[in-house]
C-alpha cells in the first residue's frame, strides 16, 4: 500500500504560483508520502519548454506524480460542447503520458438540471468507451471518480448521487477504465460508502481519502474528525486484500501541516485495520 495526496489545502498556493509543483513534490517527500497528486488548475501551460522543465524538476525531487484530476462535462445538454470536452480529455491524457501521470482521475460530468439522467449514463459512456482507447494506447490509467462539487464546476457531479455511479460502472465494465473511490463524497449525500464500495469492489484501482464533518452535507474536514467511516471502508479493503494506492484529498485548510497530519493519520488507521478485532 502506498499513500499519495492531493492537497486541496494548498490548491491557491499553487494555482497563484506561490509554490510551484516540483515544489509541492519536495514537502510531501519529506512528509513522507510516497507519490503526489496534482489538478490540471496547477499546469502553467502546455507549451513544450515548460513540460520538459516540470518532468526533469520533478524527476529530480524523485516522487512519482500518481494521479492527475480533471474535469469533463460529457453530461453536458450541448452536443457539440461534448465533443469539445471529449478533445479537451484527449488532451490531457496526452499530457498525463508527456509529464509522467500514472492515473488521470475522470468524472461523468455536471449534474445539469435539463440534462435526463438515463442520458448522461448513456453520453458518459460512449465518451469513456472512446476516450479508453485513446488512453490505453497512451499508457495512461484511467479512474472514474463518484464525485461531489469542484470549484471548477457551477454543480454537483452528476455521480454526486451514488447510484448514477453505480450505472454509468456497469456501462463501462468492459473497458479498461478503472474506479477512484471517494469515501466521503457519499457520506456528504447522505448515504455510508460501505453500502457501495462492495458493488464495485473489482473496478477499484485507487481509494480518494475524504472525510465529512456531516452526514448529507458537502463539508470536508480535518481526515479523522468527521462522520465518513473510514476505519471500516480500510477494515474491508485489508480484508479483501486491496494494497495500490490511497490517495488522500486533504482539505482542512490548514495547509501543509494538515496534509503532514493527513499523511500520519492515514498510515496509522491503514496499519491498525490490519490488526485483528478485539470482538
Amino acid at each position: 500500500m502506498n499513500i499519495s495526496c492531493l492537497p486541496v489545502s494548498i490548491f491557491g498556493d499553487i494555482c497563484s504560483g506561490q509554490m510551484e509543483i516540483a515544489g509541492w513534490a519536495a514537502a510531501a517527500k519529506e512528509i513522507g508520502y510516497d507519490g503526489i497528486d496534482i489538478s490540471i488548475l496547477f499546469l502553467k501551460n502546455r507549451t513544450p519548454t515548460y513540460l520538459a522543465k516540470l518532468r526533469r524538476d520533478l524527476e529530480a525531487v524523485g516522487l512519482p506524480l500518481v494521479m492527475m484530476t480533471t474535469y469533463p462535462d460529457f453530461t453536458h445538454p450541448d452536443p457539440v460542447q461534448r465533443e469539445r470536452e471529449l478533445l479537451h480529455l484527449q488532451s490531457d491524457v496526452a499530457l498525463c503520458s508527456e509529464i509522467g501521470v500514472r492515473y488521470l482521475r475522470i468524472l461523468a460530468g455536471q449534474a445539469h438540471p435539463e440534462s435526463p439522467a438515463e442520458a448522461c449514463v448513456a453520453w458518459t459512456a460512449e465518451n469513456f468507451q472512446i476516450i479508453d482507447g485513446y488512453a490505453r494506447r497512451f499508457g495512461v490509467g484511467l479512474v472514474f471518480e463518484n464525485h461531489g462539487k469542484p470549484g471548477a464546476w457551477d454543480q454537483v457531479d452528476f455521480t454526486f448521487e451514488p447510484r448514477h455511479f453505480l450505472d454509468i460502472c456497469q456501462r463501462i465494465r468492459d473497458t479498461g477504465i478503472r474506479v477512484n473511490f471517494d469515501t466521503g463524497n457519499i457520506t456528504a449525500h447522505g448515504e455510508d460508502p460501505m453500502e457501495f464500495l462492495p458493488l464495485v469492489l473489482d473496478l477499484v484501482e485507487t481509494i480518494h481519502v475524504t472525510d465529512m464533518a456531516e452526514r448529507g452535507r458537502f463539508s470536508p474536514t480535518v481526515i479523522g474528525t468527521g462522520v465518513t467511516p473510514n476505519r471500516e471502508v480500510f477494515r474491508y479493503l485489508r480484508e479483501q486484500g486491496f494494497d495500490n494506492w490511497l490517495c488522500i484529498e486533504e482539505a482542512s485548510g490548514n495547509g501543509l501541516p494538515g496534509i503532514r497530519d493527513a499523511y500520519h493519520y492515514v498510515k496509522n488507521l491503514w496499519e491498525e485495520a490490519g490488526l485483528p478485532s478485539n470482538s
